[in-house]
């Protein structure tokens, strides 16, 4: 059985957004017991012209949702970008999961030639849905789950690859 755009894209997603909450979840409970306000971290930056932790957050569920929307032609659900705390972005990352679990596997099949238009303040790309989920959906997504990791991590969060990676275990968000 060949691998499908399908198993590349969606498990994967769900994975790293149960490591994403364990790591929000530890940044919450390292501002905690320091007396750190948790604005300190969700408005963290790695440097002045970048998009903070919240925004992160926002643009991982994007990418993994419009991954389903674009290649799956599933239809889409608005999320307004108004997180704000801890609970805000563990709400948009339960549902994300939640969207993607509704994605079914063959709602991809066959789509690896389909044609993805990518349309973004400086104009639209086209690519084939393979291209686009190896060239540009996944290095996104996982450019912004690694940009939130260093953000905790910068401002002191105990973490560490395994929390990155996850443990090895199957889990869902």
């Amino acid at each position: 059985m060949s691998l499908s755009l399908y198993d590349v894209t969606v498990p994967v997603f769900l994975r790293s957004f149960a490591n994403l909450s364990e790591i929000l979840e530890k940044g919450r409970a390292f501002a905690d017991q320091n007396g750190m306000p948790h604005a300190d971290l969700l408005e963290a930056r790695l440097f002045p012209d970048m998009a903070p932790l919240t925004a992160q957050i926002q643009r991982a569920s994007d990418t993994a949702k419009f991954v389903a929307v674009r290649v799956g032609q599933v239809e889409t659900v608005a999320m307004e970008d108004d997180e704000a705390n801890f609970n805000d972005l563990q709400a948009r990352i339960a549902a994300t999961v939640a969207f993607l679990k509704t994605v079914p596997a063959h709602a991809m099949d066959g789509r690896e030639e389909a044609e993805v238009e990518l349309k973004t303040g400086q104009g639209s790309k086209t690519f084939t849905a393979r291209d686009y989920v190896l060239g540009f959906a996944i290095p996104n997504f996982f450019f912004h789950v690694t940009t939130a990791y260093a953000l905790l991590r910068h401002k002191g969060v105990p973490l560490g690859k395994l929390d990155y990676l996850g443990r090895g275990e199957e889990r869902s968000a």
